[in-house]
């Protein structure tokens, strides 16, 4: 028994009148998450930064030559505000890892792009969060990943979340 069974099993005692077997798949979903992240967290400190900062530069770095995107793409790749972005953007600025320069496209625009530092600095921190996740799924022999990957991506495209246009 882990700690959500004791979970289910007191609301099963409390509540016998609700079915609560639901709570388990999601109370351990959520503790997934909470682990999950803590560890990448962990391994994103390392390189100064946090998940926020790593997903803006991630974002940037993936897109491709020449990596710089405008606010309004980063927004939509990464689904955050425009509020939230500038927060994340200025941070970035500070730490010298991004730089803000005029749109070539769109005068009245600006475009974000990465500096020298940022992109040495996010390649070298993917390349520790991909050893990271190798790592957080390596008890999992591969028939086990690949059906819970099967499993959750079913789960979420019926739940609703773009898949598409991520």
């Amino acid at each position: 028994m882990d700690g959500v069974d004791k979970i289910i099993a007191q609301w099963n005692r409390e509540r016998p009148d609700l079915d609560v077997a639901p709570m388990a798949l999601l109370g351990r979903l959520g503790r997934l998450r909470e682990l999950i992240l803590h560890r990448q967290e962990e391994v994103f400190a390392r390189f100064g930064l946090n998940s926020s900062g790593f997903d803006v530069l991630a974002t940037l770095r993936r897109s491709g030559s020449p990596y710089r995107l405008s606010p309004g793409e980063l927004m939509e790749q990464m689904m955050i505000s425009s509020g939230t972005m500038t927060n994340r953007i200025d941070q970035l600025v500070k730490a010298g890892l991004v730089e803000r320069r005029q749109n070539p496209d769109d005068r009245r625009g600006m475009i974000v792009s990465l500096t020298e530092k940022g992109f040495t600095l996010i390649d070298e921190a993917v390349t520790a969060h991909v050893e990271n996740q190798h790592k957080l799924v390596s008890m999992l022999a591969e028939p086990e990943r690949t059906a819970l990957d099967d499993l959750l991506k079913g789960y979420l495209t019926r739940l609703g979340y773009p898949s598409s246009d991520e």
